[in-house]
């Protein structure tokens, strides 16, 4: 419609223009109208005029609305009301569409704007490994993995491990496979899985990394929590009778000795057999003491986590562990950086923790001349608290290294084998790690890392 009316007015100025012609020329021919062929070429240059203003002003408004489009300027208005109602009608048109493709325009950035939102808060790190080896970091939980670490590149991702770095540049689009990556200290598996994906006809991967190490912890300890319960119960069921009754046992052969005279034959058998029942009492006691230490690793509440200084609480724990000590001289040295750093835990859980770990290096140093221990907090490149405990003692031997954490394990003579594994479970509990490596100081360093 808005056309058929545009169009019908410019036929009209044509016709308009043509009778004009015609009108002079045959003004032009007959002799004695000289004043009419003067008025008429007036008017015919007036329409002509006319008619060239009408098709220049619909030229030039028609490049424009061309260039609005072009350069998505959304802002051109075509409101032609003094200009008839064919160039209103076109006016209103273009003004539609370009309000049309503002709306779609605005759609389009909403929706993407929506698919990076979804892509950020995604939990599973993505990156893309372009045609020229570049990296790029799509989402939040991928730049919280790689931490501040410079990743621009896949020759950036030697820092996290050969295999990891392989892994990545040899991925095969729709395989997934188990990869280990190393990062301040620690090694934690992931599973890698690619994607191909082709945008303005270059080649992409799409990579997606998994973490499955908090996973693999969490079923080892659960399984290790069943077998410890079943243990335990089965171990107290039959040993709480025995030591009840073996304790009854001894106090009746106590009474018979107090009648017994010193004379009598039978006194040395009733002294034997007391000591023997006292003796199997005592261990029966022992016994159920020890299997009930275990019960701990099977009772650990749900940690309540509040904000606590890490300052104070060194300083709190330090003098805990010096007073056991004694008068030993042990060189502690306690650090946090920044001195202000707290942590997101539960203060009841962490104490215990961090004293068992001081009192492994203080009996692991307590032979040497100097001893020297050192209890630490920082933040490393991904941002997190770790708590660190150095000793200069002997160090962890490496064909122990894998097993320190498990439980019943333990090198010490009369040790439980519950402190480490009990550690292990607390940092789990936090949804964090606790690591045993060499420390700078030639012995054993445990991190704890939140």
């Amino acid at each position: 419609m808005v056309y058929k009316t545009f169009a019908i007015a410019l036929i009209w100025r044509f016709v308009v223009l043509e009778l004009l012609m015609l009108a002079t020329a045959w003004l032009a021919i007959k002799p004695g109208f000289y004043a009419g062929l003067v008025i008429a070429i007036i008017i015919l240059l007036i329409a002509s005029i006319e008619f060239w203003q009408f098709i220049k002003k619909t030229n030039r408004e028609i490049s424009r609305f061309l260039d609005a489009a072009r350069y998505s300027d959304f802002s051109q208005r075509f409101e032609f009301k003094n200009l008839g109602g064919g160039f209103r009608s076109l006016g209103e048109t273009f003004t539609d569409i370009l309000e049309n493709l503002r709306q779609l325009r605005s759609q389009q950035e909403a929706d993407l704007r929506r698919l990076k939102a979804l892509v950020e808060h995604v939990p599973v790190p993505l990156i893309s490994v372009h045609g020229n080896g570049s990296v790029t970091l799509q989402n939040n939980a991928a730049r919280r993995l790689f931490g501040s670490a410079p990743i621009s590149h896949v020759r950036d991702l030697m820092q996290f491990g050969s295999g990891f770095h392989r892994a990545v540049t040899d991925a095969v689009p729709g395989n997934k496979q188990l990869v280990v990556f190393a990062h301040d200290g620690m090694e934690q598996q992931m599973t890698l899985s690619a994607t191909e994906v082709i945008v303005a006809n270059e080649r992409e991967l799409l990579v997606s990394l998994q973490d499955i190490q908090s996973e693999l912890d969490t079923m080892q300890t659960e399984s290790w929590q069943d077998l410890v319960r079943v243990l335990t119960h089965e171990i107290m069921n039959s040993i709480t009778p025995i030591s009840s009754l073996t304790r009854t046992a001894s106090d009746l052969a106590d009474d018979v000795l107090k009648k017994v005279d010193d004379k009598s034959p039978l006194l040395e058998d009733l002294t034997d057999i007391h000591h023997a029942v006292a003796t199997v009492s005592r261990r029966s006691e022992s016994l159920m003491q020890f299997v009930d230490s275990y019960r701990q690793l099977t009772r650990l509440a749900p940690p309540e986590r509040f904000r606590v200084p890490l300052a104070s609480l060194f300083e709190y724990v330090a003098d805990l562990a010096k007073a056991e000590w004694g008068e030993q001289s042990v060189a502690l040295v306690v650090t946090t950086t920044p001195q202000s750093l707290d942590v997101y835990a539960d203060r009841d859980l962490v104490e215990p923790v961090l004293l068992n770990l001081l009192r492994n290096a203080w009996q692991a140093t307590q032979s040497l001349p100097t001893p020297k221990i050192m209890l630490s907090a920082r933040l490393n490149r991904r941002g997190r608290v770790v708590i660190e405990v150095d000793d200069n003692g002997p160090g962890i031997a490496k064909d122990i290294a894998q097993k320190i954490f498990v439980p019943f394990f333990t090198t010490k003579e009369g040790g439980s084998g519950v402190g480490l594994a009990l550690t292990r479970q607390v940092m789990i509990a936090h949804h964090g790690f606790v690591t045993a490596g060499t420390s700078n100081l030639g012995g054993a360093k445990f991190s704890l890392i939140f």
